[in-house]
């Protein structure tokens, strides 16, 4: 797993994080060592797809990346009629998940394609996947995407959600901000890298509160809205479709 030093290396320019092949090349590296919480929400990923998976129907990964979301899914669902299918609007991290799957001997084993989230028709899917995605996309572009995955979602589906929030209390905020840097220094990250990173997310990354989350994921149709996991400012909700009757 090659270290991310991108901005130890590089001076960063306000908005210009993209996801392009120097990003993939030690994407592995710079998420475990960027979000908190990140190997407990992949086994929690991999959990709720056992639970709510069903025979004959699709696992949809949504920003899949390199696809650890659907490793998990695939060593939970080992020997289940599933299909299992990772999207992401960055051809560098499609080209390098496919080869990375490509070596692994998974049943179900998942297919790869490269589209934008809010232009692609989705199949009968029974569980969504939505790790560090949406934070990604314009507001305007959300609750639409949101009521679109509602529609295609089988009754007695759910979707996962994971995102870095802002909270409404400025102090708290700070104070969440303040122990997210510190993580990321105990992760071998200099302050210039802490701070590059930071500015090449500016505009790119947009925070909601988890209330904002919420009141969106309900007016598309969603229940059960809940916080699964929380740690310091990134959580994981689920949200439930009804099941028909």
């Amino acid at each position: 797993m090659k270290r991310d030093t991108l901005y130890a290396e590089t001076s960063a320019e306000p908005g210009s994080f993209r996801f392009d092949e120097a990003v993939v090349s030690v994407f592995p590296d710079m998420i475990r060592r960027s979000v908190p919480g990140y190997e407990a929400t992949l086994a929690l990923t991999g959990r709720l797809a056992a639970r709510y998976a069903q025979d004959h129907s699709a696992v949809v990964d949504l920003g899949c990346s390199l696809g650890d979301s659907l490793l998990a899914c695939a060593q939970a669902l080992e020997g289940r009629p599933v299909t299992l299918l990772g999207v992401d609007n960055a051809a560098p991290m499609i080209a390098q998940a496919e080869a990375r799957f490509a070596a692994l001997a998974l049943t179900p084993g998942p297919r790869f394609e490269h589209a934008a989230l809010e232009a692609l028709a989705y199949p009968p899917t029974s569980l969504f996947i939505l790790n560090w995605t949406l934070q990604f996309l314009p507001l305007e572009a959300r609750a639409p995407l949101m009521a679109r995955l509602f529609a295609a979602l089988r009754p007695g589906g759910a979707l996962v959600l994971s995102e870095k929030i802002c909270d409404p209390d400025p102090e708290v905020d700070a104070l969440l901000g303040s122990l997210h840097h510190d993580f990321k220094a105990a992760q071998g990250y200099s302050p210039a890298e802490i701070e590059g990173k930071r500015q090449a997310l500016e505009t790119v990354l947009v925070r909601e509160t988890v209330t904002a989350h919420q009141a969106r994921l309900r007016q598309a149709g969603f229940t059960g809205v809940t916080v699964l996991l929380q740690q310091l400012n990134f959580v994981t909700l689920l949200a439930l479709k009804p099941h028909a009757g």
